[in-house]
């Protein structure tokens, strides 16, 4: 008892040493860059006192609504994570059919594949490879997309004993359907919003050469 206690405290230490990162050097948040420049340049385009006055709430405008858009190296991280993980569950799930340890097929996987899911993967893999428990090791592939229900399907597969490989099967073929279906509403979406800036160029135009003549006949008849 004293022993497997020991190791398990031993494998602790060792899941902790490899989720530690290295320090990253602090950069300027692009919220107050934004926020900044915002004010700058509203004290030079307002002249006077407005200007002065008008700044400071720009400056806070522009440094929520900055604050909220998504980093470009997190959406590129995310759309990666995102177009992986069914081939991710697939590959997993092809490995443990051919008869190999959960562990190595993760991390078979994770060299296989790199990206973002490589560090992830990595990790679930080490993690098991040194006994932790499932709940515990899975935990690394939460928040990434599909990874709640990836890990959910592990968790319950090492509880009830079922067929991990089948559930991760059909949990590719469920996110496959998901981005598909985020795809097609995106493609709406961007129709909807090309048509607005032709909207904007046309509606000017058609005041003007429709309207505008029409008001003015009248006017000049009433008149």
């Amino acid at each position: 008892m004293t022993r497997l206690l020991a190791r398990r405290t031993t494998a602790r230490r060792r899941l902790a040493r490899l989720g530690a990162t290295p320090p990253k050097q602090r950069r300027p948040a692009p919220a107050k860059i934004g926020a900044l420049a915002t004010a700058a340049a509203t004290a030079v385009i307002v002249d006077g006192w407005w200007g002065l006055a008008l700044a400071a709430p720009a400056a806070v405008v522009a440094h929520r609504v900055i604050g909220r858009l998504e980093p470009a190296e997190a959406k590129r991280r995310r759309l990666r994570e995102e177009a992986d993980a069914p081939i991710c569950a697939d590959l997993i799930a092809a490995a443990l059919r051919a008869g190999a340890p959960v562990d190595v097929a993760v991390l078979g996987v994770a060299d296989a594949l790199g990206g973002p899911l490589r560090e992830r993967l990595t990790t679930v893999g080490r993690s098991l490879r040194l006994g932790a428990e499932p709940p515990e090791a899975w935990s690394h592939l939460v928040g990434m997309p599909g990874g709640d229900r990836m890990a959910a399907a592990a968790i319950r597969s090492s509880a009830s004993g079922s067929a991990l490989a089948g559930a991760l099967t059909r949990l590719a073929d469920d996110l496959r359907a998901d981005r598909a279906v985020a795809m097609e509403a995106a493609a709406r979406r961007a129709g909807v919003l090309i048509v607005l800036p032709l909207g904007f160029c046309f509606l000017p135009a058609f005041i003007l050469a429709g309207l505008v003549p029409v008001i003015v006949a009248i006017l000049g008849d009433v008149l």
